[in-house]
């Protein structure tokens, strides 16, 4: 297996292993996450490709049952992965090729199925066809993605920078084309220019595929993993293990469970359908834009200063009040659709969201990749795959429930497809703005409970990184001269042992 084992630790000096040229295609690997236009994805299926919304419901229920089969048993088959390129590299270089071939046939739906009612069944079942294919491959991809960045570096610090340092240069560039869209959107929408909103989507998006891809095969081919797995292969029962007693990785899936069950819509459709220009998204995001940069210069010193559970809840709990408040204003006297008095709101509302953004990008990541090393700690191996899944299956399950019922909700308020922007009732627009503000937040706001019983920081945590480099070091040198038979043991004693501590 191709991994990198380094010597000689010295536990309380950091060590860097992580070069430019592999820190830029981190940083690369960061921006095809979010280089896409799902912020209009609703808009899409909704009114260009036009699928009804209980077929959606219907197709959500079905893709859950399958995703809750077919997830476990990938997880399992990346855990059990040795080969001399690593446990991840291999699911990244050979399935996002596919993955985008396959995803590009998504935004040609419309030039398949032209002119056809949201209820012709054929389009839907081949969306629902190529929504089941694309799912099923794409959790191949994230599961290896989510464990590459856990082993790329040994040293806690240097994953913090290279999670703040790939977020502060992505911002420069991942909302270009968001923005671009937009403003393309608003023309077309309004007959400025003489182009139909299927080509303009189709477009944008196999062109934000294609270069996402790319950017993705660069990290993975000059990026390693460098943090050692177990030298057998845990089996079915191990890597549930790693699961049902990782106290840390149970604590944050919970409040990620409680969190999803957030009944809303996309704010852009809060702009189309009641400002009636996506394009003052954008400008009331402009005052905002340095704060978004300036708030990872605060991230070292708050992690000094308090402990990282205290700053988890922060980052919520500040976001919430901010959103509640702009819910407010904009219930008062129909002041959503006064454009005066709550685009002024929402921008004011930014500015200090923004305050937190850095926290919010890196203490979630932080505290994941926290979760997989404290099961190589707490059981002596290593099993990203699964926890992995154990985290994507949640959010898959509440993705497609809460689908369903925001699919159903967009029909019980009246909203009619296909209608042209700002022509929907004063009643659906209401309702638009409630579910792009203050009903996400109050249906989601278990979520923060779990977090006040987050123990892993302080002492423990840094008594834990010293005993994974002792233990990474001592392997290393055992490797080195071990017979087949103390190897064997070894095995035995990583998958059944663990550090006592």
């Amino acid at each position: 297996m191709s991994t990198e084992n380094v010597t000689n630790y010295d536990v309380n000096k950091p060590m860097r292993y992580v070069g430019k040229r592999e820190t830029f295609a981190y940083i690369l690997n960061d921006i095809a996450a979010s280089l896409n236009i799902n912020d209009y994805k609703e808009r899409f299926i909704y009114d260009v490709v036009k699928i009804d919304f209980s077929y959606l419901a219907i197709q959500n229920v079905i893709a859950t049952v399958w995703d809750t089969i077919n997830d476990t048993f990938i997880g399992v088959m990346v855990d059990k992965t040795r080969t001399r390129w690593g446990k991840f590299k291999p699911y990244v270089l050979f399935g996002e090729i596919p993955l985008t071939l396959i995803g590009l046939f998504m935004w040609l739906i419309p030039f398949i199925f032209p002119n056809t009612v949201a209820t012709h069944v054929p389009k839907w079942l081949f969306y629902f066809a190529m929504s089941i294919v694309t799912e099923t491959a794409e959790t191949f991809t994230s599961i290896a993605k989510t464990g590459f960045l856990a082993t790329i570096t040994p040293e806690p610090l240097e994953r913090s920078r290279l999670i703040a340092l790939a977020n502060v240069t992505s911002h420069l560039i991942e909302d270009v084309p968001k923005q671009i869209f937009g403003i393309l959107f608003d023309l077309i929408a309004n007959k400025k220019i003489n182009m139909q909103l299927p080509r303009l989507f189709s477009t944008f998006g196999i062109a934000c595929a294609v270069i996402s891809a790319s950017f993705t095969l660069f990290f993975a081919t000059n990026s390693r993993e460098r943090v050692s797995q177990s030298i057998k292969q845990p089996s079915v029962k191990h890597c549930l293990k790693a699961v049902i007693n990782n106290k840390p990785m149970l604590i944050y899936l919970l409040s990620d469970f409680l969190s999803g069950f957030s009944i809303g819509l996309s704010r852009t459709n809060f702009y189309i359908d009641v400002i009636g220009s996506v394009t003052w998204k954008t400008i009331v995001g402009i005052p905002a834009f340095p704060v978004k940069f300036i708030s990872y210069s605060f991230v070292e010193p708050l992690r000094k200063r308090f402990a990282t559970k205290t700053l988890w809840i922060l980052e919520d709990a500040w976001t919430d009040i901010l959103w509640l408040t702009v819910f407010g204003i904009g219930s008062i006297n129909k002041n959503f659709k006064k454009k005066a008095v709550i685009l002024p709101a929402m921008a004011i509302e930014e500015i200090f969201e923004m305050c937190v953004y850095g926290l919010r990008r890196v203490i979630p990541a932080e505290i994941q990749n926290e979760a997989l090393d404290y099961c190589e700690w707490k059981n002596g191996y290593r099993s990203e795959a699964m926890i992995g899944v154990s985290k994507g299956l949640i959010t898959k399950l509440q993705r497609a429930v809460m689908g369903s019922v925001n699919n159903l909700v967009m029909g019980k308020i009246g909203y009619i497809q296909g209608k042209e922007i700002g022509t929907q009732t004063d009643k659906t627009k209401w309702w638009i703005f409630a579910l792009g503000t203050g009903i996400p937040i109050i249906s989601s706001c278990l979520g923060i409970v779990p977090k006040l019983f987050y123990t892993l920081s302080g002492e423990k945590r840094e008594r834990m990184y010293e005993d994974l480099k002792i233990q990474r070091a001592e392997l290393a040198e055992f490797m080195k001269t071990a017979t087949p038979e103390e190897i064997e043991e070894m095995a035995e004693r990583q998958l059944n042992g663990g550090f006592s501590h």
